[in-house]
């Protein structure tokens, strides 16, 4: 109340003396001060913790690793650790091109690729609603005859017998289907189909795209973003179905295959 008082006595005097013009300026920032005083607070203590470090990664693929708002960031919260770390490595070492993800990941030891992995990996959060396809029903149907079954004339398996039966992913290497945007899976698709994306040799996803046709690709990606996770989103602990036909090897999941090298 003393500097209230003391504050009308100056104002009602005139400031002291000084001319209008000054008293306005140092009246203003004087203000300016009191207001900043009275706003500031003891700075929030940083945790060290991984969801600290990782704000960097949230900063684009959203909230916890949710995913991001425009439709390219995709969900890491819950992936496979495996399949996450491959990745954090593809984009260090070139089998991935994207500037600020290889800037990113540059000065990171593997180790440390290893803990943020796993790190996104135990985070298991609700998913978003799916988004209702435009195309007419018998594309979609096909989509998912391809996921589904696969393509016996073309040599193709079912998406289904590498992503798990329920396309929610398979440990430790294999990421889910479900619950990712329309356009990141069109972007990826395109990716592997350019060359712009690539996998661990034998690279089995390189293969796939280039027996699928355009249309056919478009059916599965927007089949598989139309559809509803199940009740338990985790990724399966092995494959169902593993691959039989010798001419398909994953060399960044050679489990997919029995084990077999």
């Amino acid at each position: 109340m003393g500097y209230l008082q003391g504050m009308t006595r100056f104002l009602k005097t005139g400031g002291g003396g000084l001319p209008v013009r000054r008293w306005a300026c140092l009246s203003l920032a004087l203000l300016a001060l009191l207001t900043l005083g009275a706003n500031a607070q003891t700075p929030r203590p940083i945790e060290d913790n991984m969801a600290e470090r990782t704000r960097a990664c949230t900063a684009c693929h959203g909230e916890q690793g949710r995913a991001g708002p425009d439709g390219y960031y995709p969900r890491l919260a819950g992936k496979p650790a495996g399949y996450l770390h491959h990745q954090l490595r593809n984009f260090a070492e070139g089998r991935r091109h994207y500037g600020l993800m290889t800037r990113l990941v540059d000065p990171m030891s593997d180790a440390y690729m290893a803990e943020i992995a796993a790190h996104f990996a135990s985070l298991h959060l609700p998913y978003p609603a799916p988004t209702p396809s435009g195309l007419p029903a018998v594309r979609l149907a096909r989509g998912q005859a391809l996921v589904q079954k696969g393509d016996p004339a073309r040599g193709l398996p079912a998406c289904v017998q590498c992503h798990g039966e329920r396309l929610t992913g398979v440990l430790p290497h294999v990421p889910g289907l479900l619950g990712l945007p329309l356009d990141y899976l069109n972007a990826q698709l395109g990716a592997w189909q350019t060359g712009q994306r690539k996998a661990h040799a034998p690279d089995c996803m390189a293969e796939v795209v280039k027996r699928i046709p355009n249309e056919d690709l478009i059916a599965v990606s927007n089949w598989l973003a139309s559809q509803r996770l199940p009740a338990d989103t985790r990724p399966a602990a092995a494959v169902t179905r593993p691959l039989t036909d010798p001419a398909w090897r994953c060399g960044s999941a050679p489990g997919l295959a029995g084990g077999r090298p």
